[in-house]
């Protein structure tokens, strides 16, 4: 595979603020925290929020569950200025909850 196939565009990028448009965190909005274009995946702040258990260590003399942010697919993220001009268009009023 040539380097110009493995490129790939995304209509978001890292630090954009983007409102999640399905699953079960629809209509929550937040900045792009990262970009993985080959899996074609992106990391909301505050959206898709899982536990992750991390074993004893020095930072974690007891072990802990850490709340985080797990990934969404990028087709179900669009950017927040595209979806509040939609909504506008289409006359909702009621912008994505933060």
């Amino acid at each position: 595979m040539s380097q110009h196939q493995s490129m790939r565009t995304c209509h978001v990028k890292k630090g954009d603020e983007a409102v999640v448009i399905a699953g079960a965190d629809k209509g929550k909005r937040g900045r792009i925290i990262s970009v993985n274009a080959k899996k074609h995946r992106v990391i909301v702040e505050g959206a898709h929020m899982i536990k992750k258990h991390m074993r004893k260590s020095q930072q974690y003399p007891q072990g802990q569950i850490v709340e985080r942010e797990g990934s969404i697919h990028i087709s179900n993220v669009m950017k927040a200025e595209n979806y509040d001009a939609r909504a506008a268009r289409r006359g909702t009023a009621a912008p994505a909850r933060t």
